[in-house]
C-alpha cells in the first residue's frame, strides 16, 4: 500500500495537479482536464459526469467556471431539452489547443533526461501501469436488459460466436434467455462498464429451487486477461446467493476454450448433459457456499 501511496504521490507532484495554475494556464486541474474531455466535437453533461467518475455538482461548478471565462457553451441536446451538450467556444477551442501544446512539453520532460534504453523501459512501464489499472476502474451493476446498451452487448455476444463457433451461430436455435426472464424475480442481467462504457456482460435465470443458468456471458476483447471475466463472473455468483440459488448450471462450447478455462479455475466441474442446447459441448455446475 506504501508503494501504490509514493506513486500516486510522485506522478501527481510530476504532472502539476497539485498547483491551481495547471501548465501555468491560471486554472485548476479539473477544468483543464474538463476542456480536453469535452473535445472538438462537443460533449453531453451526463456523458462527462459519467467518464470521469465526477458529481453532477462539482462538473456543474467546473462547467459555470469555463463559462465565466467564455471557453465553453452550455446547450440543449437536440429535441430533448432536459439533455444538456458542452461544446467549445472560440477560445475553448485556441485554449485546448495550447494545453495540448504544453501537454506535450511537460511530456517531453519526463523523456529528455533520459537516454533512449531509458526512453523505451519507462514508455513500456507506463503502458504497463496503465493496462493494470483499468481493472480497478470497472464497475458492475443489475441493469434492464432491453436497454441499448445491453442489447448492443449482446450483439457483441452473438456476433462472435458466429465467428468462433465451427457451424456458426442463430441464437433462435439455442436455449431463449429473452430480458422479461433476465430481470427480477426470474433473473438478473449484469453490465460491466469502464469510463461508463460498456464493456461486457453476463445473466443469470432462475428456477425456484432448481439450479439457476448462467448465460451470456461475454468481455470485449480489449477488456480480456487483466481479470474482469472472473470478477463479472463473481458478481452473478453473489446475485445467485442473494436470490437463494445455491446451485449455478452452464453450457458452453468447445470454441471458447478461454471461457472454459475460467469455469473450471473458478470452481465449476464438468457434470453430464443437463439439457439440449444445441451449441454446447460441455455442461458445468457449481455449488455456491
Amino acid at each position: 500500500m506504501q508503494q501504490v501511496r509514493a506513486f500516486n504521490r510522485a506522478v501527481a507532484e510530476r504532472i502539476g495537479t497539485l498547483d491551481d495554475h495547471f501548465l501555468g494556464r491560471g486554472r485548476p486541474y479539473g477544468e483543464s482536464r474538463l476542456l480536453w474531455e469535452i473535445g472538438l466535437d462537443g460533449a453531453e453533461v451526463r456523458e462527462l459526469r459519467t467518464r470521469l467518475g465526477l458529481d453532477s455538482g462539482y462538473v456543474s461548478r467546473v462547467l459555470r467556471a469555463l463559462e465565466r471565462g467564455r471557453l465553453v457553451r452550455v446547450v440543449p441536446s437536440g429535441s430533448d431539452r432536459r439533455v444538456r451538450r458542452v461544446r467549445l467556444t472560440a477560445a475553448g477551442r485556441r485554449e485546448r489547443a495550447e494545453l495540448d501544446r504544453r501537454s506535450d512539453e511537460v511530456a517531453w520532460s519526463f523523456l529528455e533526461p533520459l537516454g533512449s534504453g531509458q526512453r523505451e523501459a519507462l514508455m513500456r512501464a507506463m503502458a504497463e501501469v496503465e493496462r493494470l489499472l483499468l481493472p480497478s476502474m470497472v464497475e458492475f451493476a443489475v441493469e434492464d436488459p432491453a436497454s441499448p446498451d445491453a442489447r448492443w452487448c449482446l450483439e457483441q455476444y452473438f456476433a462472435e460466436l458466429n465467428t468462433r463457433f465451427d457451424s456458426g451461430f442463430d441464437p433462435t436455435r439455442g436455449i431463449p434467455a429473452e430480458p422479461q426472464e433476465l430481470v427480477a424475480p426470474h433473473g438478473a442481467f449484469v453490465i460491466a462498464r469502464l469510463r461508463g462504457r460498456p464493456i461486457g456482460c453476463g445473466a443469470l435465470k432462475f428456477h425456484g429451487k432448481a439450479p439457476a443458468e448462467l448465460k451470456r456471458m461475454w468481455l470485449a476483447p480489449e477488456a480480456r486477461g487483466l481479470g474482469v471475466g472472473r470478477r463479472l463472473l463473481a458478481q452473478l455468483e453473489r446475485h445467485a446467493r442473494s436470490a437463494g440459488v445455491r446451485v449455478v448450471h452452464l453450457e458452453t462450447n468447445r470454441s471458447l476454450h478461454e471461457a472454459i478455462a475460467l469455469y473450471r479455475s473458478s470452481g465449476y466441474r464438468e457434470v453430464a448433459r443437463f439439457n439440449d442446447e444445441p451449441y454446447a459441448h460441455h455442461w458445468f455446475e457449481k455449488r455456491l457456499g
